[in-house]
């Protein structure tokens, strides 16, 4: 009669025939992490080690998030193991990066939300993400142009418009993150809005959206009203303008 060759081999192999059946549908949170560590731990029993990570980063979303190093702390948990934790992210978010390049990211909030929550929401620190659209509000590439404490002076709009016409976008999405969860736009965060359309219309680029990516939330600059107001007062601004230059 065949033995396993450790004590969680058959444990293993029905978590793997659960998920082909069902998909995630009925799992633990760590029993999720066990399947991750099991594809680069070969001949080891990964239950405990799960059991531990959950237990320590509280919820499954937290041991995904977590650093190398501190996964590393965890019995059980090492340098190579740790690839299947790390794999899924990275993964997703490149699926969801290219699901909201294949769509209009104007008109499908939804997976513009799920792809900027996935690459952004585990960060520890403000960061400042730029999406260049072209004539057709298809996606031309995504950066991280700004990091660290996103005050007014910190966020330069020449180097947003420097970027947008190095890659011929007709438009831009704007988006960072709150690491506090909480989406709400502080004064400097309407600031630098205000001073990243003021650039990019003088430069005939178009200012979709700005969004604020917090805990499961966010909060849109165009959906509360402010990108057209700003767009408005632009308009204001330049006839004003125009019409002091030819007295």
């Amino acid at each position: 009669m065949a033995r396993d060759s450790h004590k969680g081999e058959g444990h293993r192999r029905r978590l793997r025939e659960k998920f082909l059946d069902a998909g995630l549908t009925g799992f633990h949170d760590y029993e999720v992490v066990e399947l991750l560590l099991t594809l680069a731990t070969p001949q080891k029993d990964c239950k405990d080690a799960a059991k531990a990570a959950i237990k320590r980063f509280e919820t499954l979303a937290g041991v995904l998030d977590a650093p190398v190093e501190a996964l590393c702390e965890i019995k059980g948990i090492g340098p190579k193991n740790v690839f299947g934790i790390k794999l899924v992210p990275a993964v997703a978010e490149r699926y969801l990066e290219k699901k909201v390049s294949n769509t209009d990211p104007v008109s499908n909030a939804s997976a513009l939300f799920d792809y900027l929550y996935q690459s952004m929401a585990g960060m520890d620190r403000e960061c400042f993400k730029v999406l260049f659209l072209d004539a057709k509000n298809r996606v031309q590439a995504t950066e991280i142009l700004f990091e660290g404490t996103l005050t007014a002076g910190a966020v330069y709009p020449r180097e947003v418009v420097k970027r947008a016409l190095e890659y011929r976008a007709a438009a831009v999405i704007f988006a960072h993150n709150h690491p506090s969860g909480d989406p709400e736009p502080s004064s400097a965060d309407m600031a630098i809005t205000r001073r990243l359309i003021f650039a990019c219309l003088s430069m005939n680029i178009t200012v979709h959206e700005h969004l604020i990516i917090g805990d499961r939330r966010y909060y849109s600059f165009a959906d509360a009203g402010h990108i057209a107001s700003m767009c408005r007062q632009y308009e204001q601004e330049l006839a004003r303008f125009t019409a002091q230059t030819h007295e």
